[in-house]
């Protein structure tokens, strides 16, 4: 069992901490109180003169600061506290983190996967607290409620579903889903201690184009649980309900009745004559802690610089959060298609659409407003430019790099290491017509291992081009291309040969070159009426 809230600040008296808050609006106002009374609380941070003038006349002996610089660069400040609007929070982290600040930030840990891991990782390098500000995770009724459960209390769970209703503020920089469902997310994984395998997400946009104010989500665990998120700022009333149904009990978390948060339901069903038949019991309350949620978080953060221990909410836990978001907006680009984790290990911005089934193998990035098709392979550290196709049944290798504005078409196949220039163009009919369908009659190209096309290069269908193959840029390729073969040109012909490391190079009377760069050796060969390069052995 926790020390108690009193125990707690007793014990910390004798060890201040000096902490900024960033943004001191809507909701930094609460953190600003809490850190005060903690009597942590240094410096408030505010673009807003007129805040940090109201702030003045509650807290006349705290340092106001507008710019966050000045902040980062005053060595008495341990800690920082960032409160402000979502899009700015990765920015402000990671800066933070680089001036060796330890870093409190609000929900959600950023926008992105590549952002909540890149500062997951500056946090360790730097050895500094990163923790995230999922509030519900320290509110008593849900520490209690994870107990239970843990015990076995409830039994089997068999589903959960959670509810984040109001008619409140209404955001425009991010959607409901981005807004409320990080608290409902974050509590759902920690009370079930896994990752859903895959999610669905529906919803509508209403009050702004594009900016969903409803979202319905739905996640299924490998252990059979199921969980259901309805998120709304366009209702009614205000709700803010968690139940958990278990074949045992049934546990029902309401943040907004004034008392008996959590209640416990010993509701039983009985097979009578082979139907299932309910037996209902009166709730029972459960005794929980009067603390205030928010003062138990921030106590927990200087608890954290105090002793050095990781955050119950740290940096993984907010990715966590993250990807199942991500997953989640994906699914509701996709008007509610399901969307697999597996525990994906590759990253794809939230702008891209990539279809199920797609086989996408670890550390892949696939950037803004690409769009992958189902049915498609992508390799390991692949790199997908923006605005990047790939079409259904296309097989894309190992540490492949795709600049911006690319479309690989079927009938495409891309061997490992293979670099596409900006704007270069693939096709898969050698004669189309827009009125007859050639779906059956799609060309095979084969671009192997290693080779480099140029930016604005046209590669025409039905041909291989060979290994480390080095075409210039705005080339137009006609046909086959030997192995290590420069070439440009429209059409492209053959106007030298490169090295594996795309030196050019310099053949001897015997037919040998070593290459000035990297000190490969290769030797020309005439065979028949083509001249073909093979890299000599070591």
């Amino acid at each position: 069992m926790e020390a108690s809230l009193s125990e707690i600040e007793r014990d910390m008296k004798d060890m201040k901490r000096n902490i900024a808050i960033i943004g001191c609006g809507y909701w930094g106002k609460n953190l600003v109180r809490n850190f005060a009374e903690l009597g942590a609380l240094h410096t408030v941070c505010d673009s807003s003169r007129e805040t940090l003038q109201q702030l003045l006349i509650s807290y006349p002996t705290i340092k106001r600061e507008a710019d966050f610089s000045t902040v980062l660069a005053n060595d008495e400040i341990e800690g920082v506290v960032i409160s402000v609007p979502a899009a700015l929070h990765y920015q402000m982290a990671y800066q933070a983190l680089l001036a060796g600040k330890h870093v409190f930030v609000e929900k959600p840990l950023a926008l992105t996967i590549t952002e909540g891991s890149e500062l997951v990782r500056l946090a360790e390098e730097k050895s500094r607290i990163l923790m995230v500000g999922h509030l519900l995770e320290y509110h008593p009724a849900i520490v209690k409620l994870k107990e239970l459960m843990d015990k076995g209390e409830l039994g089997k769970v068999y589903y959960i579903y959670s509810n984040r209703l109001n008619l409140g503020k209404i955001r425009t920089e991010e959607n409901i889903l981005w807004s409320f469902a990080p608290h409902d997310i974050a509590v759902i994984l920690l009370l079930l201690g896994q990752m859903p395998y895959e999610i669905s997400t529906n919803g509508g946009c209403y009050l702004n184009h594009e900016v969903a104010d409803v979202t319905i989500t739905d996640m299924n665990f490998k252990s059979g649980v199921k969980a259901h998120i309805f998120v709304s700022w366009l209702h009614p009333y205000k709700e803010q309900k968690l139940v958990v149904i278990g074949d045992n009990q049934m546990a029902v978390f309401d943040d907004v009745a004034p008392k008996d948060k959590l209640l416990l339901y010993d509701h039983k069903v009985k097979w009578v004559k082979q139907v299932p038949t309910p037996e209902k019991a009166d709730a029972r309350p459960i005794e929980l802690s009067t603390a205030e949620p928010l003062r138990l978080e921030c106590q927990h953060f200087l608890d954290c610089l105090a002793s050095g221990t990781r955050p119950r909410t740290d940096g993984e836990s907010g990715l966590r959060v993250l990807q199942v978001l991500d997953a989640s907006q994906r699914s509701l680009q996709l008007s509610g298609s399901v969307i697999s984790l597996n525990n994906r290990s590759y990253f794809i911005h939230p702008t891209s659409i990539v279809e199920e089934p797609a086989d996408i193998g670890e550390g892949t990035r696939i950037w803004h407003y690409c769009h992958v098709m189902p049915h498609t392979t992508i390799g390991k550290n692949c790199t997908l430019g923006q605005n990047t196709f790939v079409a259904s049944n296309v097989s894309i290798g190992n540490n492949v790099k795709i600049e911006n504005n690319v479309s690989v078409f079927e009938g495409v196949t891309l061997e490992d290491d293979v670099f596409c220039g900006p704007s270069c163009v693939f096709t898969n009919v050698v004669n189309p017509r827009s009125f007859i369908s050639q779906k059956s009659k799609y060309a095979r190209t084969l671009v192997k291992q290693g080779v480099t096309i140029g930016a604005n290069s046209t590669i025409v269908c039905g041909h291989t081009i060979g290994k480390y193959v080095f075409i210039g840029a705005g080339s137009v390729v006609t046909k086959d291309i030997p192995d290590y073969a420069l070439i440009y040109g429209n059409p492209a012909r053959v106007q030298d040969w490169v090295c594996e490391c795309s030196t050019r190079l310099n053949f001897s009377r015997d037919n040998v070159a070593r290459c000035d760069k990297c000190g490969k050796t290769y030797l020309k060969l005439n065979v028949a009426s083509e001249v073909k390069i093979e890299r000599s052995n070591p």
